[in-house]
């Protein structure tokens, strides 16, 4: 089963999604979805009528007020080597925040005065699908309704300077996330499905999922032991290889930009990139400044 968020007529709706054409469903599109994951909203849906083409389709971000984004640093052995870093033992939990959230094909905008070293990072993203709190590894994938394409965009100069990720992962428009989302029993198994990403025509990453060193099953595991996951929450389980900033030359995001996260089983999701040159906020540095400080950066 795959669920998406479209635009008709200015009003949102979930709908179906099966074999290039889409069925909007009597489920309001402004819901949470964690409510309509919770009450049971997809268990039984049904097409009625004619599908339309999905590809004329305005497709929304799929996921609706989740509760929190769980996201993990360095998660491939790969990405850890090319930033410097130790392999870590445990896994690297940072939060970004809801607003951040972005749909297919809309674009990642931020201002020049506030970043000037954005990065691009594909990631599986898992939706959870009942309350889970201390499940063992065994009965992790349980907890799990959704899996869909996630961007996790980076202001790596942020980074740098706040120490911490949150503002520099929560910028409006650093989480793309869709096309839609491919239930559970569509995907069974997360574990070995190519994921990567492709900007402006070039293939940066290309990797499995294979290579975390934390699989969905143990990262759902070890989160719910320190706090509890919801339905809705999102779960960005880290970054293959190949992200801009570790490039040599580095490779930021730029205006024009245009950004498919791939993988395999579920779809390509879609961006663009436009930057601004508004007015910044005071106290931020110059590009200089900015390029500087995230040299020195601890990045996942």
């Amino acid at each position: 089963m795959r669920i998406a968020r479209v635009e008709l007529a200015q009003t949102a709706y979930y709908a179906l999604v099966d074999g290039g054409l889409y069925w909007t469903l009597p489920l309001p599109g402004d819901c949470a979805t964690g409510t309509l994951i919770e009450g049971g909203a997809f268990l039984s849906l049904t097409k009625q009528g004619s599908g339309r083409p999905i590809a004329e389709a305005h497709l929304l971000a799929p996921v609706v007020r989740p509760g929190k984004i769980v996201g993990i640093g360095r998660n491939y052995t790969e990405h850890a080597l090319e930033a410097g870093r130790a392999v870590p033992t445990e896994p690297m939990i940072f939060a970004k925040f809801a607003t951040s959230i972005l749909g297919p094909g809309a674009d990642i905008t931020w201002d020049r005065a506030m970043t000037d070293a954005v990065d691009f990072e594909a990631e599986l993203a898992v939706i959870i699908g009942q309350t889970a709190r201390r499940v063992s590894r065994e009965d992790a994938l349980d907890h799990v309704a959704f899996y869909t394409c996630l961007n996790d965009i980076s202001a790596r100069d942020l980074q740098a300077n706040d120490v911490q990720w949150v503002r520099a992962k929560s910028l409006d428009t650093f989480c793309p996330i869709g096309p839609w989302l491919v239930s559970s029993d569509d995907l069974p198994d997360p574990a070995n499905r190519r994921i990567s990403c492709t900007v402006s025509g070039e293939r940066l990453q290309d990797a499995s999922t294979a290579d975390m060193i934390f699989d969905v099953p143990e990262l759902i595991h070890r989160l719910s032991q320190a706090f509890t996951l919801e339905p809705g929450d999102i779960i960005a389980t880290g970054t293959p290889p190949g992200v801009g900033w570790f490039r040599n030359p580095k490779r930021p995001l730029h205006d024009g930009d245009h950004i498919t996260v791939a993988i395999e089983g579920i779809g390509e999701l879609e961006n663009w990139v436009r930057v601004s040159d508004l007015a910044g906020c005071p106290g931020e540095g110059d590009g200089d400044d900015a390029h500087r400080a995230a040299a020195a950066i601890s990045a996942e």
